[in-house]
């Protein structure tokens, strides 16, 4: 598969430099072989800054100096020429969805979707609305095909290295005819005051990512745990999670190591004798099937509680939100029966993962098994769940709130001052979920 692979709003500024590096270990830590080809990581929370709706994407903060001379953005898939287009091979694999009703002349003619990574499960309920017999284009690096019977199309693009590690929401902002894009709270948080979104559907309750380590001895319950023992903690730079654990005493910031590019050697090195952020549907399978020279479990804590961000949710610019009323209506409820019909049963939608990332131009492959055991950790473990009014996607005002209180502080101390007077109400609304679709 690869070496690491990341989930969330958008990139820090060593993501562009994983890109061209790849995972060679740095010396003198020893050489770490996956079993197979390496590929840059999926970073997890949102940089401080991002581009302006003016700004170039070779500008985006998301690419470091040094990458943003080889590593430009893609243009927008719309504008990408002799595309290679294939059906997928797993177009037997499934049915196709449901009937459901007309969204022609309510929604676009081709509702276009914006990842924030190469395919993966992670956005498996965009592509359960296509389902198995969806059309890959990997020069475009997009999956589309109908909508069920509604009568227009889905487009689902593949975001980070795919468009020049741009943000999402910059994306969303650059090119009118995304509908909807995968980000993060924080992201919105920081975006709000030049970039502002809604978020429409909580496709994860819980944030999936983790803190995780090596050492059977360590049984770290909390961060104040880990904190409190002083272990290092490795992460990519420029998080501004690590800042709100850092502000409120969860973590030292003498113990926090923010040179990780998401290569496993040095956790190997170690003999797992240090903390690592990642993702609980990547790293813990990658590190026990898929990293040589380690092969075993992983222990870890899922960091839902300390950080709350609502990841990989669905969201629309704001200035868009009035003019897609209708159709959000009718298409939120397709989107939510979607994820629920895909988590309890993922079989066919993973299989198109895993042949499209086979066929993808510098994508990330994605095994059937690790595939698997994404969806399963997704519902054990409550990331895809009922929201806590019992309504599957819902937000909840309170924890939105929390999360401005903590991380605007962040954002304006690093030069990405929020909106003045920032309201949850200005980051998400519930009034396009159907309120009887639950898990």
């Amino acid at each position: 598969m690869h070496c690491s692979r990341w989930f969330g709003s958008t990139l820090p500024v060593l993501a562009a430099v994983v890109l061209l590096v790849g995972c060679a270990p740095a010396a003198p830590a020893p050489t770490i072989v996956p079993t197979a080809a390496p590929a840059a990581p999926k970073p997890t929370t949102a940089p401080a800054a991002a581009a302006s709706p003016a700004a170039s994407p070779a500008a985006s903060p998301a690419a470091s100096p040094a990458a943003s001379a080889v590593a430009k953005p893609a243009a927008s898939p719309s504008a990408v020429a002799a595309a290679s287009v294939v059906p997928s091979p797993s177009a037997v694999a499934g049915a196709a969805p449901a009937a459901a009703a007309s969204l022609k002349g309510v929604c676009p003619d081709t509702i276009v979707f914006q990842t924030n990574w190469w395919p993966e499960p992670d956005h498996g309920l965009m592509y359960q609305l296509v389902g198995p017999n969806g059309t890959m284009d990997t020069n475009k690096n997009t999956y589309s095909g109908p909508l069920s019977t509604t009568g227009v199309n889905v487009e689902i693009r593949a975001g980070g290295p795919a468009i020049g590690f741009q943000l999402v929401t910059a994306q969303m902002y650059q090119d009118d005819s995304i509908l909807l894009g995968m980000l993060g709270t924080d992201e919105q948080i920081g975006s709000s005051d030049k970039q502002p979104t809604t978020a429409v559907l909580a496709w994860y309750e819980k944030n999936p990512q983790i803190f995780f380590w090596g050492n059977p001895d360590w049984n770290f319950t909390s961060v104040a745990d880990i904190g409190n023992n002083g272990a290092t903690v490795l992460a990519f730079s420029g998080a501004p999670y690590l800042d709100v654990m850092e502000g409120k005493g969860l973590l030292n910031k003498s113990q926090v190591d923010t040179s990780y590019t998401g290569d496993p050697a040095r956790f190997v090195a170690s003999d797992g004798n240090i903390v690592s952020q990642g993702f609980v549907t990547a790293e813990p399978y990658i590190y026990e099937h898929e990293v040589n020279g380690w092969m075993k479990p992983v222990k870890f804590l899922l960091l839902d509680k300390e950080v709350p961000i609502y990841q990989d949710t669905l969201a629309i610019r704001a200035d868009k939100l009035e003019s897609n009323r209708a159709c959000l209506q009718r298409l939120i409820p397709l989107l939510q029966r979607a994820a629920v019909e895909y988590v309890k049963n993922p079989g066919a939608v993973n299989q198109v993962l895993v042949d499209y990332t086979a066929k993808i131009k510098g994508g990330t492959q994605i095994s059937t098994a690790g595939a698997a055991d994404a969806v399963q950790k997704m519902t054990s473990l409550g990331v895809v769940s009922n929201g806590a009014d019992g309504v599957y996607g819902s937000y909840d005002t309170a924890r939105v709130q929390a999360l401005i209180t903590d991380y605007s502080p962040v954002f304006a101390s690093q030069g990405k001052t929020p909106k003045a007077n920032l309201q949850p109400s200005d980051i998400f609304t519930n009034e396009f979920l159907d309120k009887s679709i639950k898990l």
